[in-house]
């Protein structure tokens, strides 16, 4: 891989055909990690939404490597188009990106957990128990966003949401 390898990637990314982009998003994945810092770049650049559905569907491919670099943009970017692609990436990375969002949650904005959240929603059935026990935590807002997340995931998240609930009062 070098520079003007990626650029050319890019450069398809942007203009190219259908076809064109997605053998440059195979040759991303085939580079794998190193491209991860190349395309979280891109997706923060002033490009368009299909540009960043690209860049966002390579690193998925590339896989969990991608998720911390993803979280920490996310945090430093206030732009909400280049944070949505974002946090659609991540929640395609799946039970991996679990652990790590739920971390990255912790001491963020409002903002930042919100886009947090709908990452873990769309990882969906396999974040309720990480989230769910995010219920039993002595922060507050923790708690506030596993509720949250739990009750915008709909039925799944809600029944478990519940299901703790009646814990509690069995408990009680």
């Amino acid at each position: 891989m070098n520079e003007s390898e990626l650029s050319a990637l890019k450069q398809t990314l942007i203009g190219g055909d259908l076809e064109s982009r997605r053998s440059a998003v195979r040759r991303f994945a085939e580079i794998g990690e190193p491209a991860i810092p190349f395309l979280v770049s891109l997706l923060q650049e002033q490009v368009g939404n299909e540009v960043r559905w690209y860049a966002a569907v390579a690193l998925v491919k590339i896989g969990p490597g991608s998720i911390s670099p993803l979280i920490d943009a996310i945090a430093r970017n206030p732009d909400s188009d280049f944070r949505r692609y974002a946090a659609a990436a991540l929640g395609h990375l799946g039970e991996p990106a679990v652990l790590p969002i739920l971390s990255a949650m912790k001491g963020a904005d409002p903002t930042t957990r919100g886009f947090l959240s709908h990452a873990l929603c769309r990882i969906g059935e396999p974040a309720i128990p990480a989230i769910k026990a995010q219920l039993d935590s002595t922060d507050p807002i923790m708690k506030e966003c596993a509720t949250l997340t739990l009750w915008q995931m709909g039925q799944a998240g809600i029944e478990s949401l519940l299901s703790e609930i009646d814990d509690e009062t069995r408990d009680s």
